[in-house]
């Protein structure tokens, strides 16, 4: 009898096809490890508006944000220009096209200013810059009573009186506003009367929408005091630089200091002056701390203030950058007889113009000089150079608080997929709303 052959054996039940990992299957601890390799804040709004664990990731982590801001300076987006008889301020953008993400901003942001009201009669009303920081504009009409804050970027505007003319009479005026990345929404305009005797603070809340005044201050109670009979003394904007305003164009020898905290001045000693230089600027470095900066001929000669061997905090110099060679390469031609001007210095970046002293009226160049590679980038030529206001992208308040974020996203969300594409991201940057991008 012949052999039967074996049954076939069973098959194998087909295993379920795999499913494809979506971005939302990510923890939120990879999310983040993910979005700091991003190359800038614009990217990180695109990708974090691309579905809701992205933004989930980005909210619930302060640690991620500061982070963030440790490895990517927030970008430098154009200059604003107060230029004489104009009725609103002019702006220079920085045309990018190698960053999409950067453009997108640009182009849906607000920077013609064209949400300032004219006045009773419906003439232009002539506002003026008076700061431009955290991603506000403080501006001032020279006739009507009104001082405006603005944000180009998210078309939120602040209309407000201008402060009491009595702290404000034969003095010279400046304004700075304060405003917390982590507690977007409500913030703070420090409005500074000063000259050589003395000066006086008030405090405006965008909450409260009202001045408050503080104290007259003179110089010789100042600590140390400021005298009088310095015949240094010129009055000038203060820079805010990590809570406290410094006037260091004054002296040669001492700067005021506001601490924005607890509206009290004091003073501060300033480096050692050297011959040839030019007017030392306060800002930031990368990390955050103090630095002064002046320009002497065509360097960039870099003062931080730390301990010496006796543990007491001095101005030490920390290094001088030659700029002659770079700037030559960068604009093709001779530099004879022109000089720097620093125009701020934030988060280790140090904006500056170079111009032709002997006709300070003709075209120079607006530059951008990084503290920690020691590169400078040519950003565009520019007249009116002492009127320049850089402005830099602030951190989104979209990446912080949950309000208005889902009906912005479900109003450009075409498919109903609960998250954006790069035509819809740029659709919304382009549409003007209040709160956040």
């Amino acid at each position: 009898m012949a052999c039967q052959p074996p049954p076939p054996l069973p098959k194998k039940p087909k295993s379920p096809a795999t499913a494809p990992t979506t971005i939302c299957a990510l923890g939120d601890d990879l999310l983040r490890e993910i979005f700091l390799r991003l190359p800038s804040l614009p990217a990180l709004v695109r990708a974090a508006l691309t579905c809701r664990s992205s933004l989930r990731a980005i909210r619930s982590s302060p640690a991620f944000r500061r982070r963030f801001r440790e490895l990517h300076s927030p970008p430098l987006l154009g200059v604003f220009i107060d230029i004489f008889d104009y009725d609103t301020p002019a702006f220079r953008p920085l045309r990018l096209r190698s960053d999409p993400d950067i453009a997108a901003v640009v182009r849906g942001a607000d920077f013609f200013l064209t949400h300032l009201p004219d006045d009773d009669e419906g003439s232009a009303p002539q506002w003026l810059i008076r700061d431009c920081h955290d991603g506000y504009v403080v501006l001032i009409s020279q006739n009507t009573e009104h001082m405006a804050v603005y944000n180009p970027i998210t078309g939120a505007l602040d209309l407000f009186p201008n402060p009491p003319g009595k702290i404000c009479k034969e003095m010279y005026v400046e304004f700075h506003v304060l405003h917390s990345e982590e507690n977007p929404g409500p913030f703070l305009v420090i409005c500074i009367c000063h000259e050589v005797w003395g000066a006086q603070a008030a405090v405006l809340s965008s909450e409260t929408r009202e001045w408050q005044i503080f104290p007259w201050v003179e110089a010789a109670s100042m600590q140390p005091a400021l005298q009088p009979e310095d015949e240094d003394y010129s009055s000038h904007n203060g820079i805010l630089v990590n809570g406290f305003i410094y006037w260091t164009q004054a002296s040669r020898a001492s700067a005021r200091v506001l601490n924005t905290a607890t509206l009290q001045f004091s003073q501060i000693d300033l480096p050692p002056h050297i011959e040839g230089q030019g007017a030392l600027t306060p800002g930031e470095t990368k990390d955050g701390q103090l630095c002064i900066i002046c320009p002497v001929k065509l360097k960039l000669v870099v003062w931080s203030r730390r301990a010496d061997d006796d543990g007491i905090e001095r101005w030490m110099l920390d290094k001088t950058y030659p700029l002659l060679p770079a700037i030559e390469a960068l604009i093709s031609r001779s530099v004879d007889n022109h000089e720097l001007k620093i125009l701020a210095i934030i988060n280790g970046f140090v904006y500056l113009s170079i111009y032709y002293e002997p006709e300070p009226n003709l075209s120079g160049w607006f530059l951008s000089f990084c503290l920690e590679t020691a590169k400078l980038n040519k950003l565009c030529p520019m007249l009116h150079l002492d009127s320049l206001h850089p402005y830099i992208m602030a951190w989104p308040p979209s990446l912080v608080l949950n309000k208005k974020i889902n009906g912005m996203i479900a109003d450009v969300d075409k498919n109903g997929s609960g998250s954006i594409d790069y035509e819809e991201f740029e659709h919304m940057m382009t549409a003007k709303f209040e709160g956040g991008y």
